[in-house]
């Protein structure tokens, strides 16, 4: 079985990140167009890291529509349809985002969008929603990679794979979205799906 990550690994949040600055009324729409540039640029602000944190808590509950799927997933998770692999998703997500007032699931927001992108479709991904997990704690995402036993696992996060209880059976795939260079740890990194793919499917 192949563990995936959920955020900044399948669902892309760059466009969702400056938007929701804009409308949120906390950044200009020349200040940031990735979801790095408007980190740096809030952290930047006397009150930066709390603004940072509610904005976090609203991309991925009330923007969670306007994500987008990264390119390069799609041909993944076909080709594990087609190819019998099991994928599971193992997310690290609380129930509720940071000091959103309207107290959004975020959970559900992104079940809701993994069922629009057609993840539960069997004419395409064929993923099913019990093999959907979100966990509290970063130490509980390990955990239930571990129990799940999963032979790779892919994240965009090195402290993920940095976690004393990682599985030592289970391949660790980082995905960096085109970042590079790509950094060096107790991981394989890649710049994007497409090698990710390469590297699995022709191991």
């Amino acid at each position: 079985m192949i563990g995936l990550d959920f955020d900044n690994t399948i669902a892309g949040y760059d466009k969702v990140f400056s938007r929701a600055a804009v409308c949120e009324g906390l950044l200009s729409p020349s200040e940031a167009n990735s979801k790095r540039e408007v980190r740096d640029a809030l952290r930047q602000h006397p009150d930066g890291e709390r603004e940072w944190m509610r904005l976090q808590g609203r991309a991925y509950g009330a923007h969670m529509d306007e994500a987008t799927l990264i390119e390069g997933v799609a041909e993944f998770l076909t080709t594990c349809r087609n190819n019998d692999i099991s994928i599971c998703i193992v997310s690290h997500k609380t129930e509720f985002g940071h000091f959103d007032p309207d107290r959004i699931s975020l959970r559900d927001a992104a079940r809701t969008w993994m069922s629009a992108n057609g993840f539960f479709d069997s004419d395409l991904f064929g993923l099913t929603a019990d093999m959907v997990f979100f966990e509290a704690t970063r130490e509980e995402k390990v955990c239930r990679i571990a129990k799940l036993g999963c032979t790779h696992f892919v994240d965009d996060l090195e402290e993920v794979f940095l976690e004393s209880g990682f599985p030592d059976k289970t391949k660790r795939y980082l995905f960096t979205n085109g970042v590079t260079p790509l950094p060096a740890g107790p991981f394989r990194a890649f710049s994007n799906w497409s090698e990710i793919m390469h590297d699995i499917f022709n191991a």
